[in-house]
């Protein structure tokens, strides 16, 4: 692992890498090493987005020289059409994505931190002008159905004999829409909420109910009990059709 100190400093690197480039614009840090710094830590990544020059873009992404300029890379694995996931020698791993200032416009992204820029680039390259990913409202009826259909179909094929399809219809799908009706049985905690995945710091901002997860997660080996836990917790706080209720229950045997 990496203390914070080492993994500012890996991004302080690559601003000056950028800056020595010749046609970038900004490094802006995201996430834990952008705004977020207090919550940091040996386990976090560099999450940024380097601003290049109109008509730079390709070059950057296709030669990464420049990163190689902070340090040695071991891997680097283009996983969008903007970017890559990328490791250093020294195990700092990375994500990020090359964009013109022109795109930024149109690509939503929680605020960032400037840790580099040319003097006549503004600040508020690190401000997005589209808002950051609000999930659409889903109303609890619909999560609900969500849930208790996942756990039906799920156990369906459990029965067929797909049990990974099972595993991800029960604990993944439908605990899924747990993680969405969060909010509406427990106080959410003061940890930040992430836009894009509901599921980050879910322990610290519903401590009581992920104290409930290891019932519902119980691995390839007990589906059908996970799948009880999961119908257990939306019996206690939801209206549960009971027919439907029966049916998982008959079909967890």
């Amino acid at each position: 692992m990496n203390n914070p100190e080492n993994l500012l400093a890996r991004l302080d690197a690559i601003g000056r890498a950028l800056e020595s480039s010749g046609h970038a614009e900004a490094l802006i840090g995201l996430g834990s090493v952008g705004l977020e710094l207090d919550r940091l830590d040996e386990y976090s990544d560099l999450d940024f987005f380097a601003i290049v020059e109109e008509d730079w873009k390709a070059h950057y992404i296709d030669n990464l020289a420049w990163l190689e300029q902070a340090a040695p890379v071991v891997y680097a694995f283009r996983n969008t059409v903007d970017g890559y996931k990328l490791l250093f020698a020294d195990g700092i791993f990375c994500e990020f994505a090359v964009f013109e200032r022109a795109e930024l416009a149109r690509i939503p992204f929680a605020p960032g931190r400037v840790v580099w820029k040319r003097p006549e680039t503004p600040e508020s390259i690190a401000i997005p002008q589209v808002a950051a990913g609000a999930p659409a409202e889903k109303s609890t009826d619909y999560l609900l159905g969500e849930a208790l259909t996942n756990l039906y179909v799920g156990l369906c094929r459990y029965r067929r004999g797909e049990r990974l399809s099972a595993l991800r219809f029960i604990q993944g799908y439908a605990v899924d829409r747990v993680v969405e009706l969060a909010g509406l049985v427990e106080v959410e905690g003061s940890a930040r909420k992430d836009p894009f995945s509901g599921e980050r710091r879910f322990e610290a901002r519903f401590p009581a109910l992920a104290q409930l997860l290891p019932g519902m997660l119980l691995g390839y080996e007990h589906i059908p009990e996970s799948a009880l836990a999961v119908l257990a917790f939306l019996e206690q706080h939801f209206p549960v059709n009971q027919a439907l209720a029966a049916r998982i229950h008959e079909l967890a045997g």
